[in-house]
């Protein structure tokens, strides 16, 4: 269970520092409806932050594996009691939405954010959503394949015209091991 508290500190850490470095790089400025409005918008386009779905039923379910783990005759009681309070928790999730909504409205403007939920509610914006990791990936991949054949080629081709330039010197003449001495017989 210190882990999972750990985990918690370590997170709500990371976000505030994470604000802070942010913050300053957005305008401290007043946010009106409309532009909040387009944030959400495009939020909801681009599903920013559909990543974070998964936040609460992953710690309750860690809460619980930590809790039966030391309790294994109160699994039925934990699993419940861990459930209803992660579903108490959950309208708290509506806080991350005003929080990212703030922040994209405070990163651009209302005619970019309406721009962005144009294109990502557009079919082609959607494919580029569904399809474009399968795109970077193979990318990546593909540019791994070219980086390795540019390094054999680059070396190759380095060595054999520095090998014109750069004598090697002579390799020195193997000197055989010296002959193990005899053993001698004791009596």
């Amino acid at each position: 269970m210190m882990n999972i508290a750990g985990l918690g500190r370590f997170a709500a850490a990371t976000i505030v520092l994470s604000g802070l470095a942010f913050g300053s790089a957005v305008k401290a400025q007043e946010v009106s409806e409309e532009q909040l409005k387009a944030s959400r918008a495009a939020i909801d386009a681009i599903g920013a932050t559909a990543q974070f779905d998964n936040i609460l039923p992953g710690l309750a379910e860690r809460l619980k594996a930590g809790l039966i783990q030391d309790s294994p005759n109160y699994q039925d009681i934990i699993s419940s009691t861990v459930d209803a309070q992660a579903l108490a928790l959950a309208p708290r999730r509506g806080d991350l939405e005003k929080e990212a909504a703030l922040t994209y409205a405070k990163t651009f403007t209302v005619d970019e954010l309406k721009a962005i939920a144009a294109f990502y509610s557009s079919d082609i914006g959607k494919k580029l959503l569904r399809d474009g990791p399968v795109a970077s990936r193979e990318t990546a991949k593909a540019a791994d394949i070219w980086a390795q054949g540019i390094s054999r080629d680059l070396e190759k081709q380095s060595n054999a015209i520095l090998s014109k330039v750069i004598k090697a010197p002579p390799a020195a003449p193997e000197t055989p091991a010296a002959p193990a001495p005899a053993p001698t017989a004791q009596q």
